[in-house]
């Protein structure tokens, strides 16, 4: 199966775009959120509980935004470069289906498997 390189191209493109625009939204929207919770019964243990939660969201949102952004960007990167499309690791050819589903992708999935198996399990 050959890939359409233009097509993939443009949606890493689109992609990218995207990503931008949610960021910003994201980023935006975290100024703007000075909700009050008056009458609680709780007061202001309430407010701050709820503000700390919101930052911690927003703040894991931001990164898996910008992890992504960065996937995006070197994709594109070994585009410019006439790499796209071959492992970090052993530099063959990634599969077709794989760029297909998965544009950004880096590695083989013989490369990913062994890194995975190499990695050792969370405790």
């Amino acid at each position: 199966m050959a890939i359409d390189l233009k097509m993939i191209r443009s949606r890493l493109e689109n992609e990218h775009k995207r990503l931008l625009e949610v960021l910003e939204q994201t980023q935006a929207g975290a100024t703007s959120t000075d909700d009050r919770r008056e009458g609680s019964p709780f007061g202001k243990r309430e407010e701050e509980a709820t503000q700390s939660y919101e930052l911690e969201k927003r703040l894991a949102l931001e990164k898996q935004i910008k992890d992504n952004l960065a996937d995006v960007e070197r994709a594109l990167d070994k585009f410019n470069k006439g790499t796209y499309g071959r492992c970090d690791i052993c530099g063959k050819p990634i599969d077709p289906n794989r760029l297909e589903a998965l544009p950004y992708a880096t590695v083989c999935m013989n490369c990913k498997a062994k890194n995975n198996k190499s990695k050792p399990l969370a405790p």
